[in-house]
Protein backbone atom coordinates (compact mmCIF):
# COMPACT_ATOMS: atom_id res chain seq x y z
CA UNK A 1 0.00 0.00 0.00
CA UNK A 2 3.07 2.57 0.58
CA UNK A 3 4.23 1.80 -2.73
CA UNK A 4 0.85 2.40 -4.39
CA UNK A 5 0.39 5.51 -2.64
CA UNK A 6 3.68 7.30 -3.08
CA UNK A 7 3.79 6.22 -7.39
CA UNK A 8 0.36 8.21 -6.94
CA UNK A 9 1.94 11.21 -5.21
CA UNK A 10 4.56 11.15 -7.95
CA UNK A 11 2.11 11.46 -10.80
CA UNK A 12 -0.26 13.59 -9.38
CA UNK A 13 2.67 16.15 -8.58
CA UNK A 14 2.69 19.33 -10.52
CA UNK A 15 5.96 19.57 -11.30
CA UNK A 16 4.93 16.61 -13.93
CA UNK A 17 3.95 19.17 -16.00
CA UNK A 18 7.34 20.35 -16.60
CA UNK A 19 8.01 17.20 -18.80
CA UNK A 20 4.86 17.52 -21.36
CA UNK A 21 5.48 18.22 -24.93
CA UNK A 22 3.31 20.06 -27.09
CA UNK A 23 2.43 19.14 -30.15
CA UNK A 24 -0.33 20.21 -33.65
CA UNK A 25 0.65 17.84 -35.69
CA UNK A 26 -1.66 14.55 -36.37
CA UNK A 27 0.73 12.13 -34.85
CA UNK A 28 3.58 14.44 -33.35
CA UNK A 29 5.41 15.29 -36.75
CA UNK A 30 6.14 19.24 -35.32
CA UNK A 31 7.99 18.18 -32.30
CA UNK A 32 10.29 15.66 -34.39
CA UNK A 33 10.44 17.90 -37.07
CA UNK A 34 11.73 21.01 -34.38
CA UNK A 35 13.87 18.42 -32.60
CA UNK A 36 16.04 18.12 -35.65
CA UNK A 37 16.48 21.49 -36.23
CA UNK A 38 17.43 22.22 -32.69
CA UNK A 39 20.10 19.73 -33.46
CA UNK A 40 21.35 21.67 -36.53
CA UNK A 41 21.48 24.41 -34.36
CA UNK A 42 18.69 26.52 -36.31
CA UNK A 43 16.35 27.84 -33.76
CA UNK A 44 14.06 29.50 -36.30
CA UNK A 45 13.80 27.54 -39.18
CA UNK A 46 11.84 28.95 -42.16
CA UNK A 47 9.58 27.28 -43.86
CA UNK A 48 6.97 26.51 -46.69
CA UNK A 49 3.99 24.26 -45.90
CA UNK A 50 2.12 23.62 -49.33
CA UNK A 51 -1.45 21.86 -48.68
CA UNK A 52 -1.35 23.76 -45.24
CA UNK A 53 -5.64 23.43 -44.26
CA UNK A 54 -5.64 25.26 -40.67
CA UNK A 55 -3.40 27.80 -38.85
CA UNK A 56 -2.95 25.01 -35.91
CA UNK A 57 -5.51 22.08 -36.25
CA UNK A 58 -3.35 19.13 -37.77
CA UNK A 59 -0.32 21.77 -38.62
CA UNK A 60 3.19 20.57 -39.26
CA UNK A 61 4.37 24.16 -38.84
CA UNK A 62 2.25 26.02 -35.76
CA UNK A 63 4.42 24.27 -33.25
CA UNK A 64 7.38 26.05 -35.35
CA UNK A 65 5.89 29.54 -36.13
CA UNK A 66 4.54 29.85 -31.90
CA UNK A 67 8.67 29.27 -31.21
CA UNK A 68 9.58 32.35 -33.30
CA UNK A 69 10.20 30.52 -36.80
CA UNK A 70 7.99 32.57 -39.82
CA UNK A 71 7.27 30.90 -43.40
CA UNK A 72 5.00 30.81 -46.43
CA UNK A 73 1.32 28.97 -45.96
CA UNK A 74 -0.43 28.06 -49.24
CA UNK A 75 -4.02 27.01 -49.00
CA UNK A 76 -5.45 26.78 -52.73
CA UNK A 77 -9.35 26.49 -50.53
CA UNK A 78 -10.33 30.26 -50.26
CA UNK A 79 -12.62 29.35 -46.91
CA UNK A 80 -9.97 27.61 -45.44
CA UNK A 81 -7.33 30.16 -46.68
CA UNK A 82 -9.37 32.96 -44.20
CA UNK A 83 -8.02 31.74 -40.87
CA UNK A 84 -4.52 31.66 -41.71
CA UNK A 85 -4.76 35.50 -42.20
CA UNK A 86 -6.08 35.76 -38.67
CA UNK A 87 -4.12 33.43 -37.06
CA UNK A 88 -0.88 33.42 -38.84
CA UNK A 89 -0.49 37.07 -39.55
CA UNK A 90 3.48 37.31 -39.06
CA UNK A 91 3.54 34.21 -42.32
CA UNK A 92 3.37 35.33 -45.59
CA UNK A 93 -0.40 33.59 -46.53
CA UNK A 94 -0.87 32.51 -50.21
CA UNK A 95 -4.42 31.71 -51.52
CA UNK A 96 -3.39 29.61 -54.38
CA UNK A 97 -1.97 25.80 -55.61
CA UNK A 98 0.85 24.48 -56.08
CA UNK A 99 1.15 22.39 -59.85
CA UNK A 100 3.64 21.79 -62.36
CA UNK A 101 2.42 25.26 -64.54
CA UNK A 102 1.13 28.97 -63.90
CA UNK A 103 -2.94 28.00 -64.72
CA UNK A 104 -6.33 28.23 -63.93
CA UNK A 105 -7.21 24.16 -62.88
CA UNK A 106 -10.44 22.44 -61.31
CA UNK A 107 -10.20 22.12 -57.39
CA UNK A 108 -12.40 19.42 -56.08
CA UNK A 109 -13.69 20.55 -52.46
CA UNK A 110 -14.64 17.10 -50.44
CA UNK A 111 -17.20 16.37 -47.38
CA UNK A 112 -13.87 16.10 -45.46
CA UNK A 113 -12.05 19.40 -46.28
CA UNK A 114 -8.50 17.62 -45.65
CA UNK A 115 -9.08 15.62 -48.30
CA UNK A 116 -9.69 18.73 -50.87
CA UNK A 117 -7.52 17.86 -54.26
CA UNK A 118 -6.29 19.13 -57.47
CA UNK A 119 -6.85 15.40 -59.04
CA UNK A 120 -9.48 14.33 -60.63
CA UNK A 121 -9.11 10.80 -59.80
CA UNK A 122 -8.04 11.36 -55.97
CA UNK A 123 -11.54 13.14 -56.12
CA UNK A 124 -13.38 10.14 -57.16
CA UNK A 125 -11.59 7.46 -55.78
CA UNK A 126 -12.51 9.12 -51.93
CA UNK A 127 -16.50 8.44 -53.16
CA UNK A 128 -15.20 4.58 -53.22
CA UNK A 129 -12.74 4.24 -50.74
CA UNK A 130 -15.06 6.03 -47.84
CA UNK A 131 -18.60 8.14 -47.53
CA UNK A 132 -16.97 11.22 -48.96
CA UNK A 133 -18.09 13.26 -52.00
CA UNK A 134 -17.57 15.94 -54.00
CA UNK A 135 -19.17 19.04 -52.77
CA UNK A 136 -17.80 21.34 -55.35
CA UNK A 137 -15.66 21.87 -58.44
CA UNK A 138 -13.84 25.28 -57.90
CA UNK A 139 -11.66 27.17 -60.83
CA UNK A 140 -7.80 27.99 -58.59
CA UNK A 141 -4.79 29.94 -59.64
CA UNK A 142 -2.17 27.47 -59.71
CA UNK A 143 1.68 27.92 -59.87
CA UNK A 144 4.48 26.07 -59.63
CA UNK A 145 7.08 26.17 -56.75
CA UNK A 146 9.43 28.57 -58.09
CA UNK A 147 7.38 31.13 -59.00
CA UNK A 148 5.95 31.34 -55.52
CA UNK A 149 9.30 31.23 -54.37
CA UNK A 150 10.77 33.94 -56.39
CA UNK A 151 7.51 36.15 -55.82
CA UNK A 152 7.41 35.61 -52.34
CA UNK A 153 11.28 34.68 -50.91
CA UNK A 154 13.23 36.08 -53.27
CA UNK A 155 14.02 32.45 -55.20
CA UNK A 156 15.42 30.73 -52.13
CA UNK A 157 13.89 27.83 -50.39
CA UNK A 158 13.24 27.86 -46.94
CA UNK A 159 14.69 25.42 -45.06
CA UNK A 160 11.46 23.45 -44.01
CA UNK A 161 9.09 21.69 -46.59
CA UNK A 162 5.71 20.60 -45.30
CA UNK A 163 3.69 18.87 -48.10
CA UNK A 164 0.29 17.51 -48.40
CA UNK A 165 -1.40 18.43 -51.43
CA UNK A 166 -3.61 15.02 -51.84
CA UNK A 167 -2.43 13.06 -55.02
CA UNK A 168 -0.19 15.77 -56.81
CA UNK A 169 2.88 15.29 -53.86
CA UNK A 170 5.10 13.45 -56.61
CA UNK A 171 4.77 16.23 -59.18
CA UNK A 172 5.85 18.90 -56.43
CA UNK A 173 8.84 16.72 -55.04
CA UNK A 174 9.88 16.33 -58.74
CA UNK A 175 10.09 20.26 -59.69
CA UNK A 176 12.63 21.12 -56.54
CA UNK A 177 16.39 21.58 -57.95
CA UNK A 178 18.02 19.48 -55.60
CA UNK A 179 21.71 20.93 -56.62
CA UNK A 180 20.88 24.43 -55.71
CA UNK A 181 17.76 26.02 -54.06
CA UNK A 182 16.78 22.95 -51.83
CA UNK A 183 14.88 21.97 -48.26
CA UNK A 184 17.10 20.92 -45.03
CA UNK A 185 14.24 19.04 -43.73
CA UNK A 186 10.85 17.44 -45.55
CA UNK A 187 7.61 16.03 -44.55
CA UNK A 188 5.73 14.50 -46.95
CA UNK A 189 2.52 12.33 -46.61
CA UNK A 190 3.74 9.20 -48.37
CA UNK A 191 0.96 6.68 -47.66
CA UNK A 192 -2.13 6.50 -49.69
CA UNK A 193 -5.66 7.14 -48.64
CA UNK A 194 -7.53 4.09 -47.17
CA UNK A 195 -10.52 4.37 -44.27
CA UNK A 196 -9.62 0.45 -43.36
CA UNK A 197 -6.03 0.82 -42.66
CA UNK A 198 -4.81 -0.59 -46.10
CA UNK A 199 -2.74 2.64 -47.19
CA UNK A 200 -0.03 2.04 -49.29
CA UNK A 201 3.41 3.36 -48.43
CA UNK A 202 4.58 5.31 -51.46
CA UNK A 203 8.16 3.81 -51.79
CA UNK A 204 8.74 5.05 -54.91
CA UNK A 205 8.65 8.48 -53.55
CA UNK A 206 10.26 7.77 -50.82
CA UNK A 207 13.39 6.39 -52.78
CA UNK A 208 13.44 9.30 -54.77
CA UNK A 209 13.83 11.59 -52.18
CA UNK A 210 16.47 9.64 -50.62
CA UNK A 211 18.64 9.63 -54.06
CA UNK A 212 18.20 13.16 -53.81
CA UNK A 213 20.84 13.65 -51.08
CA UNK A 214 18.30 13.04 -48.34
CA UNK A 215 17.96 10.47 -45.22
CA UNK A 216 15.11 8.88 -43.75
CA UNK A 217 14.64 10.51 -39.97
CA UNK A 218 11.07 9.06 -39.17
CA UNK A 219 8.43 7.51 -40.44
CA UNK A 220 4.87 8.08 -38.78
CA UNK A 221 2.60 5.72 -41.15
CA UNK A 222 1.35 8.72 -42.39
CA UNK A 223 3.92 11.08 -43.32
CA UNK A 224 7.75 10.22 -43.91
CA UNK A 225 10.65 12.75 -42.14
CA UNK A 226 13.30 13.29 -44.47
CA UNK A 227 17.02 15.02 -43.47
CA UNK A 228 19.23 16.22 -46.03
CA UNK A 229 21.78 13.14 -44.97
CA UNK A 230 25.20 15.54 -45.18
CA UNK A 231 24.13 18.13 -42.88
CA UNK A 232 22.63 15.84 -40.43
CA UNK A 233 25.93 13.42 -40.54
CA UNK A 234 28.18 16.77 -40.27
CA UNK A 235 26.13 18.24 -37.45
Amino acid sequence: MKIKRKLKKVFTDSTFTDFKQESYSQTGEDVIVKFIFDRLGIKAPTYIDIGAHHPFKLSNTALLYKTGSRGVNIEPDPDLFKSFLEYRKEDINVNLGIGDTNAELDFYVISSPTLNTFSKKEAESYQTEGNYSIKEVKKIQVKTVNSVLVEYVNGKFPQFLNLDAEGIDDLIIKSIDYESNFPIVICVESISFSTNGNGIKNSALIEYIVSKGYMVYADTYINTIFVREELWRNK
